[in-house]
């Protein structure tokens, strides 16, 4: 009797450490298997894009020696960190020549100006469910009012420029989620970019 007590106790001494070693496979799998989940659910809530009708269009306005930019987006997909879009304006101003008894002529050389460079911080609490309608600050590009009559390209370089006329040539749209992890980067170049500007991703 004593003998297969014995025996009865080993093997239950032998299957209570397996037991204990498939509970912790058991248990390791579930955490791995969480884990993968949650990292998989994480980057598909955080797939950042335009909205139908929503990608970035930025708005030029040109009054003489300076051109005002602002652009407008909509996005879904965003994570719950802060946002940061910048925009960038670059452009050239052609200028009229004077001399020295006032009369002008035509400068025959376009001045490049700029950039001219407006970032705007979105606090995350702005993100509602992964959305964002995105107004930027404007980003105001502006002309020296005069330039020598070297640089305005006038026929005597005794001239001064004067009475600059601004064309914006580049508008980019850098948007940031959180700010240093680019997300989106847009642009648009052109001779004389001015009202509804549509960018391209």
């Amino acid at each position: 009797m004593c003998h297969y007590a014995l025996v009865y106790a080993s093997a239950i001494s032998e299957v209570n450490p397996m037991k204990k070693i498939i509970k912790q496979l058991i248990m390791l799998f579930t955490v791995v298997l969480l884990a993968f989940t949650a990292g998989v659910s994480a980057a598909q809530a955080a797939s950042p894009h335009f909205k139908k009708g929503g990608s970035p269009v930025c708005t030029v306005s040109i009054s003489g020696s300076t051109a005002t930019t602002t652009c407008r987006a909509v996005i879904t997909g965003l994570g719950g960190e802060d946002l940061l879009a910048t925009v960038t304006v670059s452009g050239a101003a052609v200028y009229q020549c004077q001399n020295g008894g006032g009369n002008t002529a035509p400068g025959q050389n376009k001045v490049v100006i700029g950039p001219a460079v407006a970032p705007t911080f979105i606090d995350s609490s702005a993100i509602k469910n992964g959305n964002l309608t995105l107004n930027t600050l404007a980003a105001v590009l502006t002309a020296p009012s005069t330039v020598t009559g070297a640089e305005a390209g006038c026929p005597n370089p005794n001239w001064t420029g004067v009475n600059p006329v601004v064309t914006v040539t580049s508008i980019t749209l850098v948007i940031e989620q959180p700010p240093g992890t680019e997300i989106f980067n847009c642009t648009k170049t052109g001779t004389n970019l001015t009202g509804s500007v549509a960018l391209t991703c």
